[in-house]
């Protein structure tokens, strides 16, 4: 299938990896559908905060991508976690060649705000990636399955020094014969609701793969940062999601924003924290990499880990400060977790097929920081502090701007 042009489903194309990877598949020639219950945009509602960028309908999106390329994106309606039945009927309609699946809650904060989100984030993630499953089994259809998961799986630290694997762990199981050796997916040691619903999806996939001969590639994904990629700085009507609130931004996205509106930068804890990051413009090219290698019928899932370079968050903090001025404030952590870990990853799948990293570097911070500038007036100061506690009686950080 390497280099085919597909016919492909992006479940959760509408979201802030999905909407990117639509259009740069769509600009890459494949036949792109997006399915989505617009769901991010109803969470917006909910936590009573906007993207900082001005995002606008689904249906205007697909328009002006239309009209300024010429290429058209489908768009169904469709919550796959709840309408089993007309999402087979989809598949036995339009009979992708790939479905690329994002459609998850995917904030972790938000997965432990009270007993409510962490349902939903079970309900909808579970339930979601299985009823993907099931479909393909019972359409019969030999589609293959692109899933962006998370570093998170791994947990934070715990094995030490040791090199994170790519989804596998060789162990040596002692015998009254003597030792044998097993491939087994690495430990799980998820650490909020959202990392524990990425660690069952990977015994569901690893269940289907074995059982069903379903094609599947688990992608373990960092923290993304960036906002734009080729396709979405076409026209603003394009833009991608720019989320700085204390339930979605991501740590980098929201420094350099914190930056630009002249807040504190909001370091949670010590700021020893190692994490693992990639830039949006290489989310999209490792998924189309991804499509284009998928694992044969029989194998078991292949499992990338989808990072380019790990930092502690304390350094991206100096970091931005060095460059912009502005202060770092360090606040309670409101997350169960060490006050500093390791994190030694290995990457050397999508580097063997041809991915050329995006790094770190002043000049893609600038343009991630002129964003930040050019729509501060959309900010709601009140949401950028983290508010949400990973446990009962744990502190709440304060609002430095009140």
């Amino acid at each position: 299938m390497q280099g085919d042009l597909l016919n492909v489903l992006i479940l959760g194309g509408d979201g802030f990896c999905g909407w990117p990877t639509a259009l740069h598949l769509s600009q890459a020639g494949h036949d792109v559908t997006i399915v989505d219950n617009l769901s991010r945009r109803h969470i917006d509602v909910e936590l009573e905060v906007e993207s900082l960028t001005p995002i606008r309908p689904i249906h205007e999106r697909l328009v002006a991508w239309k009209e300024l390329t010429g290429k058209e994106i489908g768009f169904v309606h469709l919550d796959i976690a709840k309408e089993y039945d007309r999402f087979v009927d989809l598949l036995l309609e339009s009979r992708p060649d790939a479905l690329v699946h994002f459609a998850e809650q995917r904030a972790a904060p938000y997965s432990m705000r009270d007993s409510a989100a962490k349902r939903y984030t079970v309900d909808n993630n579970v339930s979601g990636t299985h009823n993907v499953l099931c479909a393909i089994v019972e359409s019969d259809l030999d589609i293959a399955v692109v899933h962006l998961g998370t570093m998170g799986v791994y947990g934070y630290g715990w094995s030490g020094s040791a090199p994170i694997p790519e989804g596998y762990l060789t162990v040596h199981v002692p015998t009254p014969d003597g030792a044998i050796e097993r491939e087994i997916l690495h430990p799980a040691n998820p650490g909020s609701v959202y990392h524990m619903t990425k660690t069952l999806d990977q015994l569901l996939f690893a269940f289907y793969a074995k059982n069903d001969g379903i094609r599947i590639t688990d992608l373990h994904q960092g923290i993304v940062w960036g906002t734009e990629t080729p396709e979405t700085a076409i026209d603003e009507r394009l833009i991608n999601r720019f989320d700085y609130d204390g339930d979605y931004g991501t740590v980098l996205n929201r420094f350099i924003m914190q930056a630009a509106i002249g807040h504190p930068l909001t370091v949670h804890g010590t700021g020893g924290q190692t994490r693992a990051f990639i830039h949006i413009r290489d989310t999209v090219r490792c998924i189309e990499i991804a499509l284009n290698n998928p694992p044969a019928r029989g194998d078991q899932v292949s499992v990338f880990n989808q990072v380019t370079e790990t930092y502690q968050v304390s350094d991206l903090a100096d970091l931005i400060s060095r460059i912009t001025g502005a202060e770092v404030a360090y606040l309670p952590n409101p997350r169960k977790e060490a006050a500093a870990n390791d994190l030694n990853v290995t990457r050397d799948r999508f580097l063997g097929l041809g991915l050329d990293p995006t790094t770190l570097s002043e000049g893609l911070l600038e343009e991630t920081r002129e964003i930040g500038a050019k729509y501060a007036s959309r900010a709601d100061f009140s949401k950028i502090v983290a508010k949400t506690v990973w446990k009962a009686g744990m502190e709440i950080a304060p609002d430095l701007m009140g």
